[in-house]
């Protein structure tokens, strides 16, 4: 299916990039490797041993994680036509 000047598969190549491009981001998020710190990265409270127990590689407290997550903003898509009508909506 293509959508107006564009070839065959363009539109799918599209949905494909986009959705790469998110797995991409998400992984980049993904839950820390490697030895946990026992002290937090930013504020250097003390980190519970449970905490570094169950997750293996944690850099941040609780607290720290809250915030930081409560300051994550979700992104817009991303326009790939490049046309006219596109970038008017």
């Amino acid at each position: 299916m293509a959508g107006g000047w564009s070839r065959d598969g363009a539109v799918s190549e599209q949905i494909e990039a986009s959705i790469n491009d998110e797995l991409a981001r998400l992984k980049s998020r993904r839950a820390p490797v490697g030895e946990s710190l026992t002290h937090c990265a930013e504020c250097d409270e003390p980190i519970p041993e449970a905490r570094r127990v169950a997750l293996p590689g944690v850099k941040l407290c609780i607290d720290c994680v809250r915030e930081r997550d409560a300051r994550y903003q979700a992104r817009g898509g991303i326009n790939r036509r490049g046309s006219k009508d596109s970038q008017l909506k």
